[in-house]
């Protein structure tokens, strides 16, 4: 770790900042600024420089989106602000144990069980859990009209890769069997998940298959890490980009992998996996973001591969966007696609 790390005791590099800032206002969407600046309102230290404890401690864009809603005198509660939906914690198989896990259910409307999506939340395999991404999980309950089960996996360096990747199969091999205990159709599945949880939900589909597992009706990728060099053209363009910098991936990176060798692992770099015969796709991406380059190489893998997928890419918004469509039309509308993608998949 550099000396300039270690000074300052995890605060941004204020010149790197200002720039970003400068940045962020001539490619940010109004809602998407003002996000930024209720984040900043927190002042977040600089994931890259801290210890995975302290990093664990600081404020999400969740936490942002309750202070921004807070200024517009509109209430946090994840009820209110998407109705129609009730949560009950549960218990679902993982790999070495029992993972804690939120089911999401639609109210009303449907006759018989109902289809069932599980999903896998970010923050780099190292920090945040299913409840930082509620906003993403609700919403897609909602609008899919599906049981979403949103599931803490393990989390490197406690437990480095493949830990995450074996439990989220191991969850998926559950679902198969359990679905209908959620009031879920078992012959209805698919798998959703967000940046690191958005690579996941490919690997577990390419694993369940690969394991002889029902397949599930569609997979739902938002900015996945597809890929592990952090030099593509979006890496380069977004080093500097908020809230996901270039540096803070490597970070999460380092934390995660036992050696080099597993850089190269086809869990990790999706774009060299065998995706053949997998269910269709949706990616949806942020141009602000140093993974909007793994959405499209991913994009293209799918495609060489002849799956059927469809990618979206939103201007204006930023990583972490998808979640927030409480305060971001860019949310609202990628929920709805996503929504409308898996409904359209997961008819009877």
């Amino acid at each position: 770790m550099s000396s300039d790390q270690d000074n300052g005791h995890g605060q941004p590099n204020p010149i790197l900042n200002a720039v970003s800032n400068a940045i962020a206002a001539v490619r940010a969407d109004d809602d998407q600024q003002a996000l930024y600046k209720a984040h900043e309102a927190l002042q977040p230290k600089a994931i890259e420089k801290l210890e995975v404890a302290e990093a664990r401690r600081q404020p999400t864009v969740a936490d942002a989106v309750n202070h921004l809603l807070r200024e517009q005198g509109r209430p946090t509660d994840p009820a209110q602000l998407v109705p129609g939906v009730t949560t009950r914690e549960i218990t679902v198989d993982g790999a070495a144990g029992p993972l804690p896990a939120t089911a999401y259910v639609p109210e009303g409307g449907t006759v018989g069980a109902l289809p069932v999506v599980l999903y896998f939340h970010g923050g780099g395999w190292v920090i945040a859990d299913r409840k930082v991404y509620d906003g993403g999980a609700r919403g897609l309950a909602r609008q899919a009209h599906a049981i979403v089960v949103s599931v803490d996996y393990r989390q490197a360096p406690e437990h480095r890769f493949p830990a995450a990747w074996d439990d989220a199969l191991a969850a998926y091999r559950w679902l198969t069997t359990h679905a209908d205990t959620l009031g879920g159709d078992p012959q209805r599945l698919a798998l959703a998940g967000e940046s690191a949880g958005g690579n996941l939900a490919v690997a577990t589909a390419i694993a369940a298959r690969d394991a002889g597992l029902p397949a599930p009706r569609h997979v739902l990728s938002v900015y996945p890490v597809a890929q592990t060099s952090l030099n593509t053209e979006s890496y380069i363009e977004n080093a500097i980009a908020k809230p996901l910098n270039r540096a803070m991936v490597k970070w999460f990176v380092d934390h995660l992998v036992r050696s080099e060798d597993d850089l190269a692992d086809p869990r990790l770099s999706l774009i060299d996996a065998d995706l053949a015969g997998l269910a269709p796709v949706t990616i949806i991406n942020a141009r602000i973001d140093p993974l909007r380059g793994d959405g499209a190489k991913l994009e293209d893998a799918l495609q060489k591969a002849g799956v059927a997928v469809e990618r979206r890419d939103y201007e204006g918004v930023a990583h972490e966007f998808f979640g927030a469509a409480a305060v971001l039309e860019k949310a609202r509308e990628a929920q709805a696609y996503a929504g409308e993608r898996l409904r359209e998949a997961l008819r009877v």
